[in-house]
């Protein structure tokens, strides 16, 4: 069973003033599709808190892979693709190119993400948007590419 890890980046609810509906949401749609969530974390809009985060649940949790929500968009304060980058070893621009077509057929606005995704190690780590819809349409659109892409991840077909 393949270990998650979920990070939501959001200045207000690391402050309290909301509620994080994404995490649990997408801890609850994965948990059903048989991954083990192995931990639900949350930090501000700050590039090196979102950086140790990715670092540490990668690196010493040993997450297979690392969904991060929030963070994503045009605002001033939005980096976490910036910090996504900055841990990263190699891009898998695949998967945000994939889930911004997919979303773009529910929203425009969907293009308006700039989210990444990337191999740090043996770990898948994956940028979906903050909104609870978009998060779980975006996952819903990597969720049959997901075992295949750890799988090669770990070695397999690469005797």
């Amino acid at each position: 069973m393949a270990k998650v890890a979920l990070l939501t980046v959001s200045d207000r609810c690391s402050r309290g003033e909301r509620e994080d509906v994404t995490g649990p949401l997408l801890s609850d749609v994965l948990a059903a599709a048989g991954f083990e969530v192995v931990e639900l974390r949350l930090v501000p809009d700050e590039g090196a808190r979102i950086e140790a985060e990715l670092v540490r649940l990668a690196d010493q949790v040993g997450a297979d892979v690392v969904f991060t929500s929030g963070g994503t968009g045009l605002g001033p304060r939005d980096v976490t693709p910036e910090a996504t980058a900055a841990v990263i070893d190699r891009p898998a621009p695949g998967i945000p190119e994939a889930m911004r077509v997919g979303g773009i057929a529910q929203t425009p606005m969907a293009m308006l993400s700039r989210g990444v995704a990337g191999i740090r190690g043996n770990t898948l780590v994956v940028n979906l948007p903050g909104s609870p819809r978009g998060a779980r349409e975006c996952l819903d659109i990597l969720l049959p590419a997901l075992g295949h892409a750890l799988e090669m991840i770990a070695g397999a077909g690469h005797e």
